[in-house]
């Protein structure tokens, strides 16, 4: 009956941890967080008790936080419920937090599994090496160390493969690779099909060369300029304070990387910078100059300044148009060529961007996820612009995409002193690529700094918070900071500092009523807190040294 479905509903929300269950029912999905939507479907696969849940990505796109409560849950119920679970990801560091046993699929074949830690800490297939060396950390950054990357492509659906599934792509591959698929046992309980498994940890790497990219100039004017821009929108009678007098500088060349849990103002601070959504208040400047708030005050030289490659190409890309017609649309709208110019042009971007010949022919829908975004890029750098606002573009990839896709876009820095706007909830990929990092909560700059100062500290609460959210493949890292709720409404923000109803660092009243101004407590590093940075300083190298 009705009410026996409402009464089981109830049951499964509470489930995971819903404390209104039924103002939860009463909205719809999009009215929800993205931690809460997840949870709700948690909830509904849960409802029938299930022997086995499986989760396909279930934290693709969320941020820090909000991944590691989903996380969090999952465990809690798995144990309480005692659920086998099968975990699919992208995030090996995810894989490695959840999962007892992890296998490694290549072309439709298992072609390693094992204990999680003997695979993540001594793979004994190329594939699973290459994948664990595309991962951005050790300190790596775009101007040292570069990524490694896997060569070539996966085998096409319906291909005839005699030996190994992973021989084209391998270092190590010979002819008895091609001819002859492999089983080999490396130890009880972890398999490689590997003719040549004791020599996999020792793969030739493919990592991508070191680049001489230019010093950040700072000491004329900046590229991109914002100033005190604010963002109010109208919400069934409320005020929605999305921006809050956010200011900051880009100048060319440089990445400044932009961070935040989901409702931060993210996505808000580049829609406004792109003109898409006007500005309240303040202002923004290309170099000196004023822009108009809405992109179609804008003129053609403004409008091809400032670019954006979306986080979905499938949504970005019009999938009844051939990849030619995209950039040679994009070619004559920002550019202003036609004709044999326009081809010109349109082979030097694919050849940039490394795409075939046989690609322009094709549509999106026929293309991989790397492909589609190798597009989506070429497409923001038809015009040659000057900033190009980059709203997480790796994170629907697989680890070896992304790595391919990051080093195509410092490769592109290097050459056409472009400037980014590069927005992420994977503060690893923020740290690889980033100059400087800004971290926003609830429409207001917390922190910003060069990206080295931010990540090692000490850092402002909520930024030492997200930092301490992020799994890592080796299982290290810092203990976990939990934030207590969710981030409050932008239509009914917090007084004084607005992070004081969940800051772990909480003074008292100074905190409740005295809103602490963004300053310079060093060098280049400002920070929006009423604990004094040598206070910080001393507190968190103090927790560092007990964790």
């Amino acid at each position: 009956s009705r009410g026996e479905a409402r009464a089981r509903a109830r049951e499964a929300l509470a489930i995971v941890q819903i404390a209104d269950p039924d103002s939860v029912m009463s909205r719809y999905p999009h009215q929800l967080s993205g931690g809460m939507q997840q949870r709700v479907v948690i909830a509904m696969a849960l409802a029938k008790d299930p022997a086995l849940l499986i989760l396909d990505e279930p934290t693709t796109g969320l941020d820090a936080t909000v991944e590691a409560e989903v996380l969090d849950l999952v465990s809690v119920l798995q144990a309480e419920r005692e659920t086998a679970v099968l975990f699919i990801s992208h995030n090996l560091g995810v894989i490695s937090k959840m999962c007892d046993r992890v296998g490694v699929l290549y072309a439709g074949r298992l072609v390693e599994e094992g204990p999680v830690a003997t695979v993540l800490r001594d793979p004994r297939h190329p594939y699973t090496v290459g994948l664990l060396r595309c991962i951005p950390r050790g300190g790596v950054r775009k101007d040292h160390g570069r990524l490694d990357t896997i060569p070539g492509f996966l085998p096409p659906l319906g291909a005839a493969l005699s030996g190994c599934v992973y021989a084209d792509r391998c270092a190590l591959a010979d002819e008895r690779c091609r001819t002859e698929p492999p089983l080999i046992m490396v130890e009880p309980g972890h398999e490689s099909r590997c003719w040549y498994h004791e020599r996999a940890p020792e793969l030739p790497r493919a990592e991508a060369a070191d680049l001489d990219l230019p010093a950040v100039e700072r000491g004329g004017v900046p590229l991109v300029e914002l100033v005190d821009l604010s963002k109010v929108f109208k919400q069934r009678g409320h005020d929605v304070h999305a921006l809050t007098e956010v200011s900051a500088a880009i100048w060319p060349g440089e990445t400044l990387g932009l961070v935040g849990e989901s409702g931060s103002g993210k996505t808000t601070l580049a829609r406004t910078l792109l003109g898409i959504v006007a500005s309240t208040n303040g202002v923004a400047r290309l170099e000196g100059t004023e822009l108009p708030s809405r992109y179609r005050k804008r003129s053609r030289e403004e409008l091809r300044a400032l670019q954006i490659v979306f986080q979905n190409p499938d949504s970005a890309l019009n999938r009844r148009h051939s990849v030619q017609r995209i950039l040679l649309r994009s070619l004559k709208k920002l550019a202003g060529v036609r004709g044999s110019a326009a081809e010109a042009r349109m082979q030097d971007l694919i050849a940039r961007v490394r795409l075939t010949e046989r690609t322009l022919t094709q549509k999106p829908v026929q293309l991989s996820g790397g492909l589609k975004q190798r597009v989506a890029i070429a497409r923001a750098f038809a015009g040659d612009p000057k900033l190009v606002v980059c709203d997480e573009p790796t994170s629907a990839l697989d680890v070896s995409v992304q790595a391919a896709i990051l080093n195509l876009l410092v490769e592109l820095q290097a050459e056409k002193r472009v400037a980014y706007l590069f927005i992420s909830h994977d503060l690893g990929v923020v740290r690889y690529i980033s100059d400087r990092i800004a971290v926003l909560y609830l429409g207001r700059v917390q922190e910003l700094g060069p990206a080295d100062v931010v990540f090692d500290g000490p850092h402002h609460p909520y930024t030492e918070a997200l930092l301490s959210a992020v799994p890592t493949v080796d299982g290290g890292g810092r203990e976990r900071i939990k934030l207590e709720g969710d981030i409050p409404s932008a239509a009914s923000p917090p007084s004084g500092c607005v992070f004081h109803t969940r800051c772990p660092r909480f003074l008292g009243p100074i905190c409740v009523e005295q809103e602490p101004p963004l300053v310079e407590v060093e060098s280049g590093h400002l920070m929006r807190c009423h604990i004094p940075i040598e206070d910080l300083r001393r507190l968190q190298a103090k927790e560092k040294a007990t964790a």
